[in-house]
């Protein structure tokens, strides 16, 4: 009997056995492929749900700290916008707008509601935000100067400032324009004494007065 060389191999045709025994190889290697796609993807659908678990995680870490240490829980409408804070129970609505709530426009100034520069609107009316609670205003509207106006769409009162120099070194000039704003709806007389009569709980040490004066009446005017 003839042997047959390797070479020769090629040219004998397939039999059933070896044509099916490819088929079953390529079969498995689609299924693996198939399997470590699946593997793969399994992280991935998995994700969202892990990061909200550590979201929620840290979240309760947090609150469970915060009450160790004697904080409560407040909520303050500031600016249209509900906002839900820890603080200290004892907090100033001004400690809670800049320390907790990071808006850092409204300045302290005295800390005693002699300067003014802490101003803010409660349910429309100006208020020294360091001489009440954060606590007692959970259901009042809270307006800071953060919502008056910002940069391209500048309330008419904070245009006004700018036009007429009414400030210098600026500390005071957050509390001076939400007092301003607050004295446009409240009753004043048309001379330059009686809107100093209305402004006068808001002290600008650099006496930028005359000005601050000229942009207040510039807008009762327009108005």
């Amino acid at each position: 009997m003839a042997d047959t060389r390797p070479e020769d191999r090629k040219d004998l045709p397939q039999t059933e056995e070896s044509s099916s025994s490819k088929v079953s190889r390529r079969s498995f290697l689609s299924h693996l492929g198939a399997a470590g796609v699946a593997a793969t993807a399994a992280p991935l659908i998995a994700t969202k749900p892990a990061v909200a678990a550590v979201e929620t995680s840290e979240q309760d870490a947090a609150e469970a700290a915060a009450k160790a240490a004697g904080k409560v829980a407040v909520t303050l409408k500031i600016n249209g916008k509900r906002t839900r804070l820890w603080i200290d129970p004892r907090a100033t609505l001004l400690d809670a707008l800049r320390e907790d709530a990071n808006l850092t426009g409204t300045k302290k100034g005295c800390d005693h509601g002699q300067c003014g520069a802490c101003t803010v609107h409660v349910n429309g009316r100006r208020v020294n935000s360091c001489l009440s609670f954060a606590q007692m205003h959970q259901d009042d509207e809270i307006t800071t100067i953060e919502g008056i106006g910002q940069p391209g769409n500048l309330h008419p009162m904070q245009a006004a400032f700018v036009e007429h120099d009414g400030y210098q070194c600026g500390y005071c000039t957050s509390g001076q324009i939400m007092s301003a704003v607050a004295l446009l709806k409240e009753p004043c007389g048309p001379a330059d004494a009686d809107v100093k009569e209305l402004m006068s709980g808001n002290i600008c040490r650099c006496g930028a007065y005359p000005n601050i004066v000229a942009a207040v009446q510039q807008v009762r005017m327009r108005s």
